[in-house]
């Protein structure tokens, strides 16, 4: 059986290739006979990286042939159906569920969020996706908004595969970055570019100081969406007064032991704070996009949000209260985030238990 996977890969965003490779690797653990083909901005890349056929996401014709060789077609995971974005982007990853359906292949929504949508988004995936078989989503918003669009398609929620990623072992030396053994604990910041982020780089950089200056902890910035997301992270490091660092450019293993070594995270990135909550590291969260905000809700995470684009900054006080509490009730975050993932570990499993079931129809 020949599965082709559809998705946001290739872009080096570390989040999805995340994604990716937890999928390619618990696919090949449970079918080792199954062929594996990838949509990809850099087909070459994610062939060589993943050890699977892949193609150019922009050449239609390739696109369709691929369709036409899969038995199964898979779009996901990610945010893949939001019209936030833009429309052009919804209507890319529906087309090819759309042309799934008509070529009779077995299609599946695989681990997204969906939304936000606007009307025209609502119409575009209720037509397109219209006889698709089987869907999960990672968290509740998206399984009503899904299944009020698709009222014929089974929806099932669960929660996000990056759950179930694996770091190495071995430990990160960042003392090139000037955080080595002897610097102590340090904080990771992910952010993103975002509406309204400007405004509130701000409240970033105050909660970076507060670490350093009241905790000890220095804080490292880590771009893991490339070149956007550093861009974004200079213009707060300029707007703060205890010099944090910048990491360089990494690989998906070493960004991931950075997070799991980590004192605390302060994250807009959804996979930053995945990764933190996959290895028990107490965060903040902003939550620029209803998928992070939904994360903290099935997490039940007892902190705040450090600040939420679009909504009044917090005062200086608000922002030092929850990075004091955020260090000072560490202990009892990490216990709640430990028992908290083993339930979303198992709920990120199903998504492949689904898919298995959709195989074998």
């Amino acid at each position: 059986m020949r599965v082709l996977i559809s998705g946001y890969y290739g872009f080096g965003n570390l989040g999805d290739e995340a994604l990716l490779e937890v999928i390619v690797r618990q696919l090949r653990e449970r079918f080792p006979a199954l062929d594996l083909e990838v949509l990809s901005a850099t087909p070459q890349a994610t062939s060589a990286a993943y050890n699977v056929a892949s193609v150019s996401r922009w050449q239609w014709r390739s696109v369709r042939e691929a369709i036409g060789r899969a038995d199964v077609v898979v779009s996901g995971g990610g945010g893949l159906l939001q019209s936030a974005t833009s429309i052009r982007s919804l209507i890319y990853y529906v087309a090819i569920l759309r042309d799934a359906i008509r070529a009779k292949r077995k299609t599946m929504i695989f681990a997204q969020s969906v939304g936000p949508l606007d009307g025209l988004g609502r119409f575009i995936v209720s037509r397109y996706c219209r006889g698709l078989k089987r869907a999960t989503v990672r968290d509740e918003r998206s399984r009503e908004l899904l299944q009020s669009l698709l009222p014929q398609t089974p929806v099932e929620r669960t929660s996000d595969p990056v759950f179930l990623y694996d770091a190495p072992d071995a430990d990160v030396d960042l003392s090139g970055e000037g955080l080595g053994p002897e610097s102590g604990p340090y904080a990771v910041v992910s952010v993103r570019k975002a509406t309204g982020l400007q405004d509130g780089g701000r409240v970033v950089a105050r909660a970076v100081d507060r670490l350093a200056t009241v905790h000890g902890i220095r804080t490292a910035f880590l771009p893991l969406g490339g070149i956007p997301d550093a861009e974004v992270s200079t213009a707060i490091i300029r707007q703060c007064s205890s010099a944090p660092v910048l990491l360089p450019e990494s690989t998906l293993p070493i960004a991931a032991a950075v997070l799991r070594d980590a004192r605390v995270v302060v994250g807009m990135r959804l996979h930053a704070l995945i990764l933190a909550a996959r290895y028990a590291v107490p965060f903040l969260a902003i939550p620029y996009d209803p998928k992070v905000a939904s994360l903290c809700s099935d997490l039940g995470y007892p902190l705040d949000a450090l600040w939420t684009p679009g909504r009044p900054k917090p005062d200086d006080e608000t922002v030092d209260a929850l990075v004091d509490r955020l260090v000072g009730e560490r202990n009892a975050l990490l216990a709640h985030l430990s028992e908290r993932v083993e339930a979303v570990r198992r709920l990120a499993e199903r998504n492949f238990d689904v898919l298995d079931e959709l195989m074998k129809e």
